[in-house]
């Protein structure tokens, strides 16, 4: 549900105008603005879904949130402009600035800001001690070289943003099967503490079909020390979900996929303690839970 409009008292404050052109309230493009956010209570490792309605005809609107550039759609069933962005887990509760700037059809480029709160969430603090072999806690150096060169793969290619929108409504669950581990939980590693869970697993057997949990395009298929199995899409906007430890591949890197189609096979490959699906979501560089993204409405 919209927001009332903003008062135009208060939205005289709120808007700023890209130097060097000029706004005026009686211009009457300063009021009616509605900028919206789902879910309404954001949270630190989440995604967001932004909805904004202007009174002017636009010809385009980009936008700021949390010194990431945000490039939105136009709906024009519900004459709503909208993006998809996230929290990262290490922001901290505040209050934070989502700023668009607007190129009118007929006027100036204006810029407009509005604050949307953000809690911290409660991610289950588990512990889950897991063995794994030695060669992914104690590596030889040939191995040092190989881990090194997944590394450089995924930093070329796991923070590229595609400005095009390729996700077309919600983000679906990869399989039909139980979760067995959830996002932030502490990982150890014979004996050794890793990072929180940057994921979702799904308890699945190996040769399950893995399904693109959205549109997109194929980034990477490639078997990694760590990943194994690893197929990457991109859906545009700078989300791409993440699919880990699969025995088969069933798409190749460029190829179009749509919601639904089966992408890999699932397996126990890289640094997996037995046969699951491993998948992740990541948005310009920082993961976000994908379980909270498969439960975010979506146009």
């Amino acid at each position: 549900m919209w927001r009332r409009p903003f008062p135009l008292i208060a939205l005289c404050a709120l808007i700023s105008v890209c130097a060097p052109h000029e706004a005026s309230a009686a211009s009457g493009a300063v009021h009616a603005w509605s900028m919206h956010a789902q879910p309404a209570r954001l949270v630190n490792g989440a995604p967001v879904l932004f909805q904004v309605k202007s009174p002017l005809k636009l010809l385009s609107l980009s936008g700021t949130w949390l010194g990431h550039a945000l490039t939105f759609s136009y709906d024009a069933s519900t004459k709503t402009w909208f993006t998809l962005a996230g929290v990262s887990i290490e922001t901290a509760p505040g209050t934070y600035t989502l700023a668009v700037t607007a190129e009118p059809a007929d006027t100036k480029t204006l810029t407009v800001t509005h604050t949307f709160a953000v809690a911290r969430a409660q991610y289950p603090q588990i512990k889950v001690e897991l063995t794994v072999e030695k060669k992914f806690t104690e590596p030889t150096p040939e191995q040092t070289e190989k881990i090194a060169e997944g590394v450089k793969i995924k930093q070329e290619y796991l923070s590229r943003v595609t400005p095009t929108r390729e996700w077309d409504g919600n983000f679906a669950a990869p399989a039909d099967a139980a979760i067995s581990d959830v996002f932030g939980s502490q990982r150890i590693f014979n004996g050794k503490a890793q990072s929180p869970h940057q994921g979702l697993d799904f308890r699945v057997p190996t040769g399950t079909p893995v399904a693109a949990m959205n549109s997109g395009t194929v980034l990477l298929a490639r078997v990694l020390y760590y990943e194994g199995g690893f197929v990457v899409i991109d859906h545009g906007q700078g989300f791409l979900t993440l699919y880990l430890h699969l025995s088969e591949f069933k798409v190749k890197e460029g190829d179009a996929v749509k919601t639904g189609q089966i992408i890999a096979l699932s397996g126990g490959t890289g640094r997996a303690t037995g046969p699951h699906l491993h998948v992740a979501v990541r948005w310009q560089g920082t993961y976000l839970d994908p379980a909270r993204l498969m439960q975010l409405p979506l146009p």
